[in-house]
């Protein structure tokens, strides 16, 4: 029904605003789909900020494992956004087991467990944002696969460590920890300093590092471009954030424990916007 379409793209807006603007640069016969993908990663993505434990956010991501199963649970009715997801799956053939990955990805953000390593932070960001990418393709090219494998793997990547350099003040803050394990000791950075809300050389060091795991990403990402029908370009159009992120970070007064970069809406939109008639390659 059209009213869970709509539910699910006022989810995107309020919890996704770069998804949601990106969707609305799509095709419009494929900007509901968008919503339903975007909304169901929203969803998924807050379950942390919604319980006061792991278990009940365990009991949450169940609940869209089973449903994206098959196995009956409760009525799907009762959650526009699933009923639009559901109806997105039947439309487009959507591939179930990379929506299930993105769940199972999910059950690392309910605990404070450290990130392991660069690989583990890759594979982490690759089930859980180039995952997204890939199925938004899916669903821009009509239901059809689009082999845009390679550059949704590294667009992701690139775009969802951006993402939690961004949030750094907010999980430092609850004493999470997104950065891998092995850059901090690395560059000697202490946790005990970063959870007190200290900025020290050492970070620095390892952000740094960090902003240049992601232009390297952005860099394979313009290698592969020319496997990315123009059909798809909706899908990787957050990109087009990613440096000019980064070089808010890079700002000699920022704080990465204090200050979060940010852009306003209107340069948001205007970047979005002058992106959408480039080819994927230029983002």
């Amino acid at each position: 029904m059209a009213e869970d379409f709509e539910h699910a793209a006022d989810v995107v807006r309020q919890y996704d605003k770069d998804r949601y603007l990106s969707a609305l640069l799509a095709p419009e016969d494929h900007r509901p789909g968008l919503m339903a993908l975007y909304g169901f990663n929203a969803e998924i993505s807050r379950i942390r900020e919604i319980v006061s434990e792991p278990l009940p956010g365990e009991v949450r991501l169940q609940w869209w494992r089973d449903f994206l199963e098959g196995t009956s649970h409760g009525a799907v009715d009762g959650n526009p956004v699933a009923s639009a997801l559901a109806q997105t799956i039947d439309r487009y053939k959507l591939p179930k087991n990379g929506l299930i990955a993105m769940t199972e990805a999910r059950i690392f953000d309910l605990y404070n467990d450290p990130m392991p390593n660069l690989n583990d932070l890759e594979g982490y960001t690759g089930e859980t944002v180039s995952g997204l990418i890939q199925l938004a393709c899916w669903v821009l090219n009509n239901g059809e696969d689009t082999g845009t494998a390679t550059a949704a793997g590294h667009a992701g990547v690139a775009y969802g460590m951006t993402g939690l350099m961004r949030a750094l003040p907010w999980h430092a803050s609850r004493h999470q920890m997104f950065l891998p394990k092995d850059v901090l000791d690395r560059h000697g950075v202490d946790l005990r300093t970063v959870f007190k809300g200290e900025a020290t050389p050492e970070l620095a060091a390892a952000l740094s590092e960090m902003r240049a795991h992601v232009r390297h990403h952005m860099s394979r990402v313009k290698q592969a471009a020319s496997d990315v029908p123009d059909t798809c370009r909706a899908a990787f159009l957050p990109l087009s954030l990613v440096e000019p992120f980064l070089k808010k970070m890079e700002a000699a007064d920022f704080n990465p424990l204090k200050d979060v970069a940010e852009l306003s809406q209107l340069r948001r939109q205007w970047i979005l916007w002058r992106a959408s008639g480039k080819s994927v390659a230029s983002l």
